[in-house]
C-alpha cells in the first residue's frame, strides 16, 4: 500500500508572508499525522523562503512517522541534513527564481556532485537517498549508477496535462518508468501536482509506488475544510485498492 507523506512547506511559506510566528508547520505536521499521513515531507532551500533551521530541528524532533528532507547539492544544506538524520533525503534542482521546483535534477550533469553528497548522506546514517527525476530511463539507470537507492517520480508533466490523451500518455510514462527502477532494485516515490482529482488516475496506473509526496494540494483544501479533514479525504483516496 502507498504511503502518504504531507508537505507542509506550503504552511511555512503563509507564516513567512508576514514575517509572523504563526501559522507553525511543526503543528502543521502534527495534525497530518493524527489525521493519518504516514510521514512530512519539507524542503529546505537555499534562501529559505519557507522552512528554516528551527522547523528542521523541531520537527525531527516531533514526528513520529516518515520525514523526508528536500535539499539541493549544496555544501550548507548538507551538512544540515547530514545532523537531522531524516528517514529519507531526497535531492532536488534548486533555483532561486523559481517558484517551485520545475523538472527532475539532471542526474548526468550533476553526476560529480551527486558522487561526493550521496556517500556523505549515506555514512552519516540517512538511510534512503533518493533522486527527484523525471520518468526518464537514463536519468533512472544513472541514479543508480550514482548510488541512489530510491527516486522520486517527478508527476508534474501528468499533474499538468490539459486533455485526457495527454493525461493517459504521461501516466504510460510514469507506469513505465516506475517498473524499470523497481527492477533495478531502487524503492520508488513520486510528488509534484498529484490532487484530489489526479491521484485517482495515477494510482489505477502507475505500479510499485511505495510513497508519495502531495503538499499544496492537500494545505490549499485545508482552508476550505480544516487541515484534518483535508488529509483524511487525500488519505483515503491514496489508499484505495486500485488494483481491483
Amino acid at each position: 500500500m502507498t504511503s502518504l507523506l504531507v508537505n507542509i512547506d506550503h504552511v511555512a511559506t503563509l507564516r513567512n508572508a508576514r514575517r509572523e510566528q504563526f501559522p507553525d508547520p511543526v503543528h502543521a505536521a502534527a495534525i497530518c499525522e493524527m489525521a493519518g499521513a504516514d510521514g512530512v515531507v519539507f524542503h529546505l532551500r537555499e534562501d529559505r523562503r519557507h522552512i528554516t533551521e528551527r522547523d528542521v530541528r523541531l520537527l525531527k524532533e516531533t514526528v513520529q512517522g516518515r520525514l523526508d528532507f528536500e535539499l539541493s547539492t549544496a555544501e550548507e544544506i548538507v551538512n544540515i541534513c547530514c545532523d537531522t538524520m531524516p528517514d529519507v533525503a531526497t535531492l532536488v534542482p534548486e533555483r532561486r527564481d523559481e517558484v517551485t521546483t520545475e523538472g527532475g535534477l539532471d542526474v548526468r550533469t550533476a553526476r560529480e556532485r551527486l558522487e561526493i553528497v550521496i556517500p556523505r548522506l549515506l555514512d552519516a546514517g540517512i538511510p534512503e537517498i533518493s533522486l527527484f527525476v523525471d520518468p526518464d530511463a537514463h536519468q533512472i539507470e544513472m541514479s543508480r549508477e550514482v548510488g541512489a537507492n530510491c527516486i522520486e517520480l517527478h508527476t508534474g508533466d501528468f499533474s499538468n496535462a490539459s486533455t485526457f490523451e495527454e493525461q493517459q500518455s504521461e501516466a504510460s510514462r510514469l507506469a513505465s518508468a516506475a517498473r524499470l527502477a523497481h527492477e533495478i532494485g531502487l524503492k520508488v516515490h513520486a510528488g509534484h501536482g498529484l490532487n484530489y482529482r489526479n491521484y485517482p488516475v495515477f494510482g489505477a496506473s502507475v505500479r510499485n509506488v511505495e510513497e508519495v509526496s502531495i503538499g499544496f494540494a492537500i494545505i490549499a483544501r485545508a482552508l476550505m475544510t480544516g487541515l484534518e479533514k483535508a488529509v483524511e479525504e487525500m488519505n483515503a483516496i491514496v489508499k484505495r485498492d486500485y488494483n481491483s
